[in-house]
């Protein structure tokens, strides 16, 4: 790694993409790392479908004579973990845990149970099982790191966020990592335009302050301002105008139309029962909560005015994206750059010391938020600088929030033990315990059983766990 202008310019880094292959978040770090001119070097891409990396290697290599390209950045597809992480000084993961086949089990095979999902990726019946088999893959990852480049920083993107966070540090604990949320983004957005609804200007999401407590898509903001400004009354006014009706954040798009998009009225429902603003997307927040609140059934979803995310529209979207990767490899259509909004490129750049700042991040509790286990993965801000990345303190979780936090947090030691050791039955006991599984223990035995089955490929200690029962 060599540093030039003052350290205000770093030449000769390398990244290694594990999910190099991926349609949507490879491509959008090529975008970000392009509009970067003080970062620059070279991104190996390593993917089980070598043939999509190779074909992100051939879109990223391709835009790096453009005039509009300020970051330069070669890509480099190649066939092996290691070769990928060796010597590398960071490491972006952004993997898909199996195939949709297994999502399909996850997300949809509980619905025969009257069991909802609207994700299905971080908690419920979809995201323990998801864990399971993700763990694993991540015990290979963090063994790959150790060996291959102890010192470099790690940024995981992949759901369920807090496990797989968890995971990277049991497998190494002197590991340098942490997992990347947009949620909290939009809420930040939220709340400039609850400002400029009453002012009647305009904020950036960055002028927009927050205290961030919680874990990953579950979390709640205990404190905003702009300026000297406490945005909390401004927000408690935006909400009581628009709990009944929602709120659409882009006139553009609605709910009814986008499975990504949401009138807000969890989130709103939840800031007047806690008085505190919960701080993730409504599909997100709504499978945290006991099941009857919000995803009783799909006629209960619409009333809340979100989407339930089927695995038919991921599939819809995958087949999307190889559409555009072909096109983008013909030349018939021109890789466009733009900003993501996603802070990864800005967290190398803290890192790196070029331009420290201040976001949310996940990684273990080292005191952060008071009321909450130490050593668990929690979601705070953070500091990025070049003496790392340093968690702020948040202070405590709310009272009452507290309680819903930390029955999360307990599922989610299960279900990291159960992956680690092979014992399924922790992972059973944290299933049953979920909120939104109201089954009688047989129901829940049943569906539990079946899930793994269906998922059994990606267990290492199926067979041995099968065998005990």
């Amino acid at each position: 790694m060599k540093y030039l202008d003052n350290g205000k310019k770093a030449t000769d880094l390398k990244i290694a993409y594990v999910g190099g292959g991926s349609r949507g978040w490879a491509r959008g770090l090529m975008s970000d790392l392009a509009e970067e001119p003080a970062m620059s070097g070279t991104v190996y891409l390593y993917d089980i479908d070598f043939e999509a990396a190779k074909a992100n290697e051939t879109i990223g290599n391709a835009i790096y004579d453009r005039e509009d390209v300020l970051g330069k950045w070669h890509y480099k597809a190649v066939p092996t973990l290691e070769e990928a992480l060796d010597k590398a000084d960071f490491v972006v993961i952004s993997i898909l845990p199996g195939t949709f086949d297994e999502m399909e089990s996850d997300v949809h095979l509980p619905e025969k149970n009257g069991i909802y999902q609207s994700v299905g990726d971080s908690v419920g019946p979809g995201g323990i099982v998801r864990a399971l088999r993700t763990i694993p893959m991540y015990k290979v990852i963090a063994e790959g790191i150790k060996k291959c480049c102890p010192e470099a920083w790690v940024i995981n993107y992949t759901n369920p966020m807090t496990l797989c966070t968890a995971a990277l540090y049991a497998y190494f604990p002197e590991i340098k990592a942490f997992g990347c949320c947009h949620e909290v983004f939009g809420t930040q957005k939220i709340l400039g335009l609850a400002y400029q609804e009453k002012y009647g200007t305009f904020l950036e999401r960055q002028d927009v302050n927050v205290n961030v407590v919680g874990v990953n898509h579950f979390t709640w903001i205990t404190a905003a301002h702009y300026g000297k400004t406490d945005l909390m009354p401004i927000y408690r006014e935006f909400v009581e105008k628009h709990y009944k009706d929602g709120y659409i954040v882009d006139s553009s798009t609605h709910w009814m139309n986008n499975t990504f998009v949401s009138a807000e009225r969890v989130k709103f429902d939840l800031f007047r029962r806690y008085g505190v603003i919960a701080a993730a997307g409504d599909r997100h927040l709504a499978e945290f909560c006991p099941g009857y609140w919000y995803l009783k059934d799909p006629d209960t979803v619409k009333e809340w005015k979100f989407g339930l995310t089927t695995v038919d529209w991921r599939r819809e979207d995958l087949a999307k994206r190889i559409d555009k990767t072909n096109k983008l490899l013909s030349g018939e259509e021109k890789f466009e750059l733009r900003v993501t909004g996603e802070e990864g490129v800005k967290q190398m750049k803290g890192i790196l010391g070029i331009e420290p700042f201040v976001t949310n991040v996940n990684m273990p509790n080292m005191g952060q938020i008071s009321n909450l286990p130490l050593g668990v993965v929690v979601e705070t801000n953070a500091v990025f600088s070049a003496r790392g990345v340093q968690p702020v303190c948040a202070g405590p979780l709310p009272k009452g929030v507290d309680s819903l936090v930390n029955r999360v947090v307990n599922e989610q030691q299960l279900t990291l033990e159960a992956a680690m050791t092979g014992n399924y039955e922790l992972a059973f006991k944290a299933f049953q315990n979920d909120a939104n599984v109201c089954l009688s223990p047989e129901d829940s035995r049943e569906l539990f059983d079946q899930m793994l089955a269906n998922t059994k490929e990606y267990l290492p200690f199926y067979d041995q766990w099968l065998a005990n029962k």
